[in-house]
């Protein structure tokens, strides 16, 4: 396993939305600590994508949710992990990108996540939460952008301690293969296994990649060159 604690790469201007995000859902998260367990549960449930309820309260109780269920956590450990890849990953893609593509980009990578946990998971009362699927965009994005940039991961196998330093394309894509494997497991067995949202992740991170080719043309115009070059 790994933990990633900082990448190489520079960026080019301040991370005003990557910051802004990281506040709003740790403030969200703030807030989620102070109620009592029913009003947090209906909360969750207000806030979360269901696919049971999405057509029960009209439509702005079938819109919302994918915007306000990216910024709803299930608990320390879900919001503190997901703000870490954020803030690593986040700041270079909105430089990439400019702040207001980068808005867009994020919310689209988000919502299209959902979508895709919805088909799979089907018809369910368990509500879709958390920021996973918009900041799986992002790792699929920066491992098109920035497949040479230096990830510095903490990393463990039973005994074996250490930090070391991957290319971002070797991190990114290994992320990327756990969750596809993890995902097809989840179907294999009908459930979904530790109420993680694989398809989620699975979809975002492919999400991320075409979103940087429709809102960066450079990107698609560069990768296109380097295809070329290879074959």
């Amino acid at each position: 396993m790994f933990i990633p604690l900082k990448d190489s790469t520079f960026r080019l201007s301040p991370p005003y939305v990557t910051i802004s995000i990281i506040l709003i859902n740790i403030s969200v998260f703030i807030y989620q600590t102070t109620l009592p367990g029913e009003a947090l549960h209906a909360w969750i449930y207000s806030t979360g994508v269901i696919s049971s309820q999405l057509f029960k309260h009209g439509v702005s109780g079938f819109i919302l949710p994918f915007f306000s269920s990216l910024f709803i956590h299930g608990g320390f450990l879900h919001v503190a992990g997901n703000m870490l890849y954020l803030w690593i990953f986040g700041d270079n893609i909105e430089s990439t990108l400019g702040h207001c593509k980068f808005i867009l980009f994020y919310f689209a990578a988000g919502i299209v996540a959902t979508i895709c946990q919805l088909i799979f998971q089907g018809y369910s009362d368990i509500p879709i939460i958390g920021a996973s699927g918009a900041i799986s965009g992002i790792l699929g994005a920066y491992m098109i952008r920035y497949p040479r940039a230096r990830i510095q991961v903490f990393f463990w196998l039973i005994i074996i301690i250490r930090r070391v330093w991957i290319p971002a394309a070797y991190v990114l894509g290994f992320w990327f293969l756990i969750q596809l494997s993890n995902g097809l497991g989840a179907l294999t067995i009908q459930q979904q296994a530790g109420g993680v949202a694989w398809f989620a992740h699975i979809g975002g991170f492919l999400a991320g990649i075409a979103l940087l080719f429709i809102l960066e043309p450079y990107e698609r115009k560069r990768v296109w060159k380097q295809l070329n070059r290879r074959y």
